[in-house]
């Protein structure tokens, strides 16, 4: 039986208002003149419609096909699948099927829903949008076009349109100067400039208050490693370490290295640059008399890419050649070689008694000392993808935070066990 009571013909072209078009309002009429209108009806109506007919319906309709056409509850968050691209309509629960039961000429189910979504007003189309973004779900990926501002997705885009996925963080600046890879970044006692050093060849100082660009040095050579060390920076280049002064503008060339330097230390008031050729080269600094070259550290047969300084005088290097030297910074002798890793070791740091080495093997190994004076792996930590670098801090609960830098383009945070 139908659940609409048709009117006689007389009474149908008694109102000259055509029923609003069902494919404008889906976005597909493509009909040029449309005998339907292409316009909303500025106050309710009352006339119902049966959106598989052409046919306009009196008000004198029994109040079981009133009930029929009242939108099931949840009909649009059911009509939402998890992707907004690729929108579907699920099977209809026993209440929707009872509110859809006695109407004519419907095909399937879906062609049922889209027609109680289509009939609805205006702001129960803006719902049905508001209810898709909240479907959504987000990747842990950064989109791609965001970064490069032409997403065209907006809210309903699957991917991060931030820099950053958690709680308790937020961008204060984007500093985007350099056009190559940063390879440093210091931010000198003293100070309100953070440098940055780069493979574009600059060495940039930012205004910490405004996050402007105020000052640039070109060096003529990739600057691929930076570090301060009170009012002084050092930027590795190649065959070179180049220094500055912020205080007295002193401007310092320390030549020696052989290659790019491609790490920087400070330690026992020694200035130390792993290089290219395998060999970590140490200058004595009281930062107030010229620097004096000391020492040469031979041993790696591959570059060193990362050094730490630990307790005891203790100077750790990493190398390409997959190993972890041991060096004492008083007699700057090698004490022991470290096998662990099956890559590159590419960056060590210090943390109370404990050496953390990160590896292009995925890997984190912590390294204690052993009652023999050795250092063993106790724990390796598996990352998806190579980690390039590691830097450990406190947090506003003075809880320690590993931070670990991945080849996939992201920086992971590790609350370390006290």
């Amino acid at each position: 039986m139908a659940i609409i009571t048709t009117t006689k013909r007389s009474e149908r072209f008694r109102r000259t208002t055509p029923p609003t078009c069902k494919y404008w309002q889906a976005g597909r009429c493509n009909r040029n003149p449309c005998q339907f209108s292409h316009s909303l009806p500025t106050s309710p109506s009352n006339v119902y419609y049966n959106a598989n007919s052409t046919y306009k319906h009196s008000k004198m309709a029994s109040s079981s096909a009133k009930k029929a056409f009242k939108k099931p509850e949840n009909c649009a968050l059911r009509a939402v699948e998890y992707r907004p691209e690729a929108m579907s309509v699920e099977k209809p629960t026993k209440c929707e099927q009872k509110a859809v039961a006695d109407v004519e000429d419907v095909a399937t189910v879906a062609k049922c829903e889209q027609k109680v979504v289509l009939i609805e007003k205006t702001a129960d189309v803006e719902d049905v949008t508001t209810v898709a973004k909240a479907s959504v779900g987000k990747s842990r990926n950064i989109c791609k076009d965001w970064m490069t501002d032409n997403c065209v997705h907006g809210d309903l885009c699957q991917n991060l349109h931030s820099w950053f996925y958690g709680d308790g963080f937020s961008t204060l600046a984007k500093l985007h100067e350099h056009n190559k890879a940063i390879t440093g970044i210091a931010l000198p006692a003293g100070s309100n400039k953070l440098i940055s050093g780069s493979t574009d060849g600059t060495v940039r100082a930012w205004d910490c208050n405004t996050g402007r660009c105020v000052h640039m040095i070109h060096l003529n050579s990739q600057v691929t490693s930076l570090i301060s060390e009170g009012p002084w920076i050092f930027a590795g280049v190649k065959n070179a370490v180049k220094a500055w002064n912020i205080q007295t503008g002193a401007d310092v060339t320390l030549d020696g290295p052989k290659g790019q330097v491609l790490s920087l230390n400070v330690g026992n008031d020694i200035l130390l640059a792993g290089a290219e050729d395998g060999v970590i080269y140490a200058w004595r600094c009281s930062f107030e008399s010229p620097f004096k070259m000391v020492a040469t550290l031979s041993g790696h047969s591959k570059p060193v890419v990362s050094l730490a300084i630990g307790c005891h005088k203790m100077l750790y290097s990493g190398s390409m050649d997959h190993t972890i030297k041991v060096w004492d910074l008083d007699t700057l002798q090698c004490t022991m070689t470290l096998n662990g890793h099956t890559d590159v070791v590419t960056s060590l740091i210090c943390w109370d008694n404990f050496l953390l080495s990160a590896s292009s093997d995925c890997t984190v190994n912590v390294w204690v000392c052993t009652e023999e004076g050795t250092l063993e792996v106790t724990y390796t930590h598996t990352h998806e993808n190579a980690v390039l670098g590691l830097y450990g801090m406190t947090d506003a609960e003075a809880k320690p935070i590993l931070f670990c830098s991945c080849k996939d383009n992201s920086v992971r945070m590790y609350e370390l066990p006290t």
